[in-house]
C-alpha cells in the first residue's frame, strides 16, 4: 500500500500534532510509539481549551451569568458528542469521570456493590490491566465474592470455549472484560462474549481505554451494559474520562461521591440526588478539559473511525513483519488481523529498560516494564517487556527506523 492510498492522510494529520515537531535531543526528532500509554493531542484541543480559559471560563450549571451558561453549554455539548460518538441513545447516558479506572471503580462501588452478595461470580480475563483487576479483588475481599477468570491461549486469544464452561459452571452476575488488550493488542469478541453474559444473566462492563480510540464502537451493536474509556489515549486532555451505563442501570444506582452538584435536596439529616449523570459527579468538573475531550471526538469523527482502523492494521501488519526480520526478537500476541496497533515483546538478552533507553537515544518513545498487567506477563513467563504502540500520525518510515535501531541495540548488547 503506498502513501497515496493510506486510509488516513497522515502528513496532513501529523501537521495538526505541534509535539510532533520537536526534537527531544539535539538534532534527533521525535518517533512517538507510545500511544497505548496516553495519545498526543491535535492544535484543536489544545487551542480549544486555551480559548475557554481566555473567554468562558466559569463554573457550571450553577450560575445565571453568560460565562457560566457559556461554560455549561460547552460542556453538556461535549457530552453530547462523546454519546453520539459511541452510539449511546441519550447524552444522559454518558458519566464525566476522571479517567477508565475511576469508571470502572464507580460501577464497582455503586452497582456491584448493591447488587452483588456473597457467593457470587464476577467473570474477568487473564488478560486485564489492573484497572479492571484491583476494584473487583477489593470487592471481593470485602463482600465474599468469587472472581473467575476466562483463559488466555497460547496464540494470545481469548479461550471462547472455556468462556462458555465457566458462565455455565458459575452463572456469573458480572463479565467485566478488556476490549482491547494493552499488552497484546488483542481485540476481543465484545458482541459475542457480551451476547453470550447477558443469555445467563449476567451485566457486562467493557474497558473500552484501547478501543474507543482506535475502533467504531458502538454501544447499541454491542448492547453493553457499561463501557468505561479515557480522553487521554484518543488525542483528548488528561483528567477526564467517561462512563456509558444504560440508563435503568444508572437510576437503579447509588451515588458515587457525595458533594455539591450530585443533590437535588439537602437536609441535615437526609439528601435527595440529583438525576443522571449528575448525581454520580459530585463537585466542580474538570470542565476545560470535558470541552477539549468533545473536540477530540469531533477529530477522530472527522476521519472516520473505519479509516482510522484500517490505518492501524496496514500499521501493525507492516510491523509485526519488519519486526519478524529482527534476530532473537520475540513479539507477543496475536496475528496481524486480531490485534490492535500495539507490538510487546522481548529480545534475547537485553533487559526491557535497556532497550527502551536505547531507543529513546535515537528519538524513539516506548514503553517498557509489565505494563499494568502483572497477571498477563507472570502467564507468558517474562518480568516485562517493550512495548511500541501506533496510532493515526504514525508511519511506515517511524517502523523502519525503530527496527534499524533495534538491530543497533542487538549490536550494542552483542
Amino acid at each position: 500500500m503506498t502513501a497515496s492510498t493510506l486510509p488516513l492522510d497522515v502528513a496532513h494529520i501529523r501537521a495538526d500534532f505541534p509535539i510532533l515537531q520537536r526534537e527531544v535531543h539535539p538534532g534527533v526528532p521525535l518517533v512517538y510509539l507510545d500511544s497505548t500509554a496516553t495519545s498526543q493531542k491535535p492544535r484543536q484541543v489544545i487551542e480549544v481549551m486555551d480559548v475557554f480559559y481566555r473567554r468562558a471560563n466559569a463554573n457550571i450549571h450553577r450560575g445565571i451569568h453568560a460565562l457560566a451558561e457559556e461554560a455549561t453549554a460547552a460542556y453538556e455539548d461535549a457530552r453530547a458528542k462523546i454519546a453520539r460518538f459511541i452510539g449511546a441513545a441519550s447524552p444522559r447516558e454518558i458519566v464525566y469521570t476522571r479517567n477508565t479506572t475511576e469508571s470502572i471503580n464507580l460501577v464497582a462501588y455503586t452497582w456491584a456493590r448493591r447488587n452483588l452478595q456473597e457467593g457470587d461470580v464476577i467473570l474477568l480475563t487473564e488478560m486485564e490491566h489492573h484497572s479492571n483487576l484491583i476494584p473487583w479483588q477489593i470487592l471481593a475481599a470485602e463482600k465474599g465474592l468469587r472472581l473467575e477468570f476466562i483463559p488466555v491461549t497460547e496464540e494470545a486469544l481469548l479461550d471462547l470455549e472455556a468462556y462458555h464452561r465457566l458462565l455455565e459452571r458459575h452463572r456469573p452476575k458480572l463479565v467485566s472484560f478488556t476490549h482491547m488488550s494493552n499488552v497484546l493488542g488483542t481485540i476481543n469478541p465484545a458482541k459475542e462474549i457480551i451476547a453470550a453474559a447477558h443469555a445467563v444473566g449476567a451485566v457486562t462492563l467493557v474497558d473500552g481505554a484501547q478501543s474507543v480510540p482506535h475502533l467504531p464502537v458502538d454501544v447499541g451493536e454491542l448492547q453493553a451494559d457499561f463501557l468505561a474509556f479515557s480522553a487521554h489515549k484518543m488525542c483528548g486532555p488528561t483528567g477526564v474520562g467517561a462512563l456509558y451505563g444504560r440508563m435503568e442501570l444508572l437510576e437503579a444506582m447509588p451515588p458515587f461521591l457525595g458533594g455539591g452538584e450530585m443533590i437535588k435536596k439537602v437536609e441535615l439529616r437526609s439528601f435527595r440526588t440529583n438525576e443522571v449523570p449528575h448525581k454520580f459527579e459530585a463537585g466542580t468538573p474538570a470542565i476545560a478539559e470535558a470541552v477539549g475531550f468533545g473536540v477530540a471526538v469531533d477529530y477522530l469523527a472527522s476521519l472516520g473511525m473505519e479509516a482510522v482502523a484500517a490505518h492501524e492494521r496496514e500499521i501493525i501488519a507492516y510491523a509485526l513483519e519488519r519486526l519478524e526480520e529482527v534476530p532473537g526478537l520475540k513479539v507477543f500476541g496475536p496475528s496481524a488481523e486480531h490485534k490492535g496497533a500495539v507490538a510487546s515483546f522481548t529480545f534475547q538478552g537485553i533487559h526491557p529498560h535497556d532497550i527502551a533507553y536505547e531507543l529513546d537515544r535515537e528519538g524513539i518513545a516506548v514503553r517498557a516494564g509489565h505494563h499494568c498487567a502483572m497477571p498477563l506477563h507472570n502467564k507468558f513467563h517474562i518480568p516485562a517487556t517493550t512495548r511500541a504502540s501506533f496510532y493515526i500520525y504514525n508511519t511506515r518510515e517511524e517502523v523502519d527506523k525503530l527496527v534499524e535501531t533495534l538491530y543497533k541495540v542487538k549490536e550494542l548488547y552483542g
